[in-house]
């Protein structure tokens, strides 16, 4: 999985940028509210990616934030979401505005992007909720318990490793009582994840 690409911009024709990482182009799609965020040719930028596996194509997609490709990826995973038109959603509504959509059941203004009907707006609305909620949950969760004095602040690895566990089934509240509770001062994300299967299994 390519994760992130940072190199020279070569050429960009919305949707598509050419990003050359030491000698080496990668084509990458991007939607355009990363697009215009995008530097002249021949800056460096930066981009959160995602790569798309097809039978006939691989596809590499690239954000401006991760934000944006957490959104991505949680759209993808809606019924009846693809790639395309979960990159058509970002290009026309930013992740602050999407998530003020979802929150107010506002499906009729999701109606007005590129590719989205009324059923599509109405299960993004429906699916979107519970996994905004769940996140937003996990941030709760993780602040109130710090704030506490029961837990650190959470580190790069300890998010990781939260978020390791999630992709494997586990619901984020539990995926984060789970990794905070076995954290160690400066564990590798591998080890954290280690520690809480195997307390959860004691």
């Amino acid at each position: 999985m390519i994760g992130r690409l940072r190199g020279k911009l070569v050429a960009k024709q919305a949707p598509h940028v050419l990003i050359d990482v030491q000698g080496v182009g990668y084509e990458v799609e991007v939607p355009l509210t990363t697009y215009f965020k995008l530097p002249a040719i021949g800056d460096d930028t930066l981009l959160h990616t995602h790569l798309i596996v097809r039978e006939d194509a691989h596809v590499l997609y690239g954000f401006a934030s991760e934000a944006d490709r957490a959104l991505f990826r949680d759209l993808i995973k809606v019924n009846g979401v693809g790639a395309k038109l979960a990159a058509g959603i970002l290009s026309g509504i930013g992740v602050d505005d999407f998530v003020r959509c979802v929150r107010d059941n506002d499906a009729a203004r999701l109606t007005r992007l590129p590719g989205v009907g009324k059923k599509t707006a109405e299960r993004l609305v429906l699916e979107m909720r519970d996994r905004l909620k769940a996140k937003a949950e996990t941030v709760a969760l993780t602040k109130s318990e710090a704030a506490a004095g029961e837990l650190p602040p959470p580190s790069s690895a300890v998010n990781d490793a939260i978020s390791a566990l999630v992709a494997l089934g586990y619901k984020p509240p539990d995926a984060s009582r789970m990794v905070l509770r076995v954290e160690g001062q400066g564990l590798a994300c591998e080890e954290l994840i280690r520690r809480a299967l195997q307390a959860l299994h004691k």
